[in-house]
């Protein structure tokens, strides 16, 4: 029985109804019941390699769920024709990368108007002719779907290893490809399968560095491929025995080192191979210590090493001899200080580069090795967003930012370390016309229940009033210390010319205020992601920007759990609810030691398998557990038919469960692209496509769905 508002006359006249499976469970003397658990199909693994194993009767529902969803969102067509128009005309199709250099080359991407995917192209550092080293576009030509990963060429230039996902399961596999100095490319046939995309050479350019995904999907084991060899066999460099810790790679800036990086969501392990030796035995910086945390980079003959060890919550950074990295010879480079979070650094052969940021605002340090005079570079807007790029070269003055803010186009600098002289190198395009004066941006913050501020980042035009007429958008993440930035976004800008004011709510549970700020929104802490963003969002009403029912919440992944767990708490601050593949399975997930982020994720959440207190907290909060009977608002759920981190059986679980309880309101609509995993389409324009219908969902969610379709 669908208590979900009926769309207007022409479209079906109720939305489908999951059938009721119940199965049930036993766990710490409690008994769990889940009617729509048969959604998970058994051979998950086998789909995420090929959709078409889907069993036929989970099929039918998810093909019911789109069908609804298209005819309920049918009369938005034109608005989504609109909306898609006007994004696309916010890029430049013809666009450019700038440039980075590298040896005798000029490395970057560009686009041809009107191709979704980039060429991947070099030209010579001192003038000649470009030379297309990979067609993406034409790779994936014909493809549902087709993302390309990591494309690294060899430190002696003459190769090119790149990787693709052709499921959206984050399955990638490898490919090399010879590139002559003339452009000559010819193709070898090396292929390395089931990979996570990342990829480093050796110093010899004669093979490279992988990391291959285990059976259960999860990012464990280092394998070294040599040219010409099959991947069968491929030396095995490290294995992470602990299934909750991932494996990640990276070189140092210096390019002298393969970096395996081990962790979770609290600890982390390093180990460090001479890509000049490959065949050597990985070596140990430090010894995992729970709770403690580091990233290094090298430096002559020590390296530096951003840590939060000694207590220091917000990271500091520390020198150690490259010789005996151990714990016990770290020594203060950069001292902790409590509020300032260090977020990331580069070593160059002079200078020290790094990110921080205090109270919601980032900013770039440098340090001059030999004298250790420190300066910052300076921004001047009240909210906005940086970004820093070593580049591939170490022994350099130039360090390369980009800078925008909700109002400004992006801007990308070079910056001299020496002279302090900034540079332009490009500034975003916005062909169908731009005027940063017609926008206003403000950071306000808002009082959450136990007297924290909530920063908040604010877009309206002008000449939007503020006497609370005004529908919202509010975004929200709260997770994994992810602190989301406040650059510029042509995307939103179809929402505000509309009258839409944009909120980013910088809830606990990201890391915009420090460590503690995320430590403060994670395991115990979680209901204050929540709190703060209904807090956010009040506060935006009390401020005259919206008023209470007018404001549109959107989210996705851990932002999706946000959207229902809100959804549960204060349905009545919503008219509408956007929720990107919603992690909100949360109780069911976390209690399947078999899915691929489980074990990974128990820091995060807890772990109800073995803990009871754990088991409870969850339960209390996950939003598919306390669907309850009361009015929802206008929601929107988007999934992946292929995405391993948050499976496609959570958003058609919620759906299923709100239609089921729920007393009025909706109506409720889902839809799950049979072809795309977590990042949904691939492609800037396929994408464009999703982000018109969500925005579409929106304004008429402000109108309500019983009123005539918004244009």
């Amino acid at each position: 029985m669908t208590h979900s508002t009926t769309p207007r006359p022409g479209t079906p006249p109720a939305p489908p109804v999951t059938p009721v499976r119940p199965s049930v469970r036993r766990i710490h003397g409690e008994t769990l019941r889940d009617d729509y658990a048969w959604l998970k199909a058994e051979n998950w693994r086998e789909v995420l390699k090929d959709p078409a194993a889907l069993p036929a009767d989970i099929r039918a529902v998810l093909e019911a769920e789109n069908a609804w969803c298209d005819a309920a969102l049918a009369p938005l067509a034109p608005l989504r024709d609109a909306l898609l128009k006007e994004m696309r005309g916010r890029i430049r199709e013809d666009d450019a990368g700038v440039p980075a250099p590298h040896g005798p080359w000029l490395w970057y991407e560009r686009y041809e108007t009107g191709a979704g995917h980039e060429l991947v192209c070099r030209r010579p550092r001192d003038g000649g002719p470009e030379q297309v080293l990979l067609d993406v576009e034409a790779m994936a030509k014909g493809k549902p779907f087709f993302e390309p990963g990591d494309v690294e060429h060899s430190p002696d230039f003459s190769r090119i290893a790149w990787s693709a996902d052709e499921k959206g399961s984050e399955l990638f596999a490898i490919r090399v490809r010879e590139v002559d100095p003339d452009g000559t490319l010819r193709d070898l046939p090396d292929l390395v399968e089931d990979t996570t995309g990342e990829m480093a050479w050796q110093a010899d350019s004669a093979g490279f560095f992988y990391v291959m995904n285990d059976e259960n999907h999860r990012p464990r084991k280092v394998f070294l491929h040599r040219l010409g060899q099959p991947q069968e066999a491929d030396r095995l460099v490290y294995f992470e025995q602990d299934p909750g810790w991932f494996v990640h790679l990276d070189v140092t800036q210096s390019g002298r080192y393969l970096i395996i990086s081990c962790g979770d969501h609290e600890t982390s392990e390093i180990w460090l191979v001479d890509l000049r030796d490959p065949e050597a035995t990985p070596f140990l910086v430090a010894a995992r210590e729970p709770q403690v945390r580091y990233s290094v980079d090298h430096h002559g003959d020590r390296l530096v090493i951003c840590t939060n060890a000694d207590g220091a919550e917000d990271f500091k950074l520390v020198k150690a001899p490259l010789a005996a990295p151990q714990r016990e010879n770290w020594r203060d480079l950069v001292p902790h200080r409590p509020g300032v979070m260090i977020l990331s650094h580069v070593a160059f052969a002079g200078h020290l580069a790094r990110m921080e940021r205090e109270n919601a605002r980032p900013r770039i340090v440098i340090r001059d090795f030999a004298t250790g005079e420190e300066h910052a570079i300076a921004f001047d807007e009240e909210t906005y967003a940086l970004g820093m790029d070593g580049g591939y070269e170490y022994d350099v003055t130039e360090l390369r930012f980009a800078y925008a803010s909700l109002t400004t186009p992006a801007s990308t600098y070079a910056y001299d370390m020496v002279t302090r002289a900034r540079t332009l190198l490009k500034r975003q395009e916005v062909p169908s016309g731009h005027n940063p004066a017609d926008y206003v941006a403000t950071r306000l913050f808002a009082t959450a229940p136990d007297g924290e501020q909530v920063p908040v980042s604010v877009l309206r035009r002008r000449d939007t009033p503020l006497d609370g007429s005004a529908p919202a958008l509010v975004y929200g993440y709260g997770a994994y210390g992810h602190a989301l930035s406040a650059g510029f976004r042509t995307s939103i800008l179809s929402l505000v010319d509309r009258g839409f004011v944009y909120a980013i709510a910088h809830v606990r549970g990201g890391t915009e205020k420090g460590w503690a700020w995320y430590r403060n929104g994670k395991r115990e802490h979680k209901p204050n992601t929540f709190t703060d963003f209904i807090a956010v969002c009040r506060a935006l009403a009390r401020a005259g920007y919206t008023s209470e029912g007018r404001i549109v919440a959107h989210g996705g992944s851990a932002g999706g759990m946000l959207m229902g767990a809100v959804a549960n708490m204060a349905p009545e601050l919503f008219a509408g609810i956007i929720a990107d593949v919603p992690f909100v399975d949360v109780l069911n997930t976390m209690l399947d030691d078999s899915l691929p982020l489980t074990p990974p994720e128990w820091p995060e959440w807890g772990n109800p398998l073995a803990s009871r207190a754990d088991f409870e907290l969850i339960r209390s909060y996950a939003p598919y557990e306390q669907v309850k009977p009361q009015r929802y608002p206008a929601i929107l759920a988007l999934g992946g038919l292929t995405d391993p981190r948050v499976t496609y059986w959570e958003p058609v679980k919620w759906v299923a469960r709100l239609r089921a309880v729920m007393t009025g309101g909706g109506p409720i609509l889902c839809r799950i692209n049979m072809d795309a995993g977590h990042g949904g389409a691939s492609g800037r324009f396929d994408s464009l496509k999703e982000t018109a219908l969500c925005y579409a969902f929106a304004l008429q969610a402000a109108r309500g769905f019983d009123a005539p379709p918004a244009g």
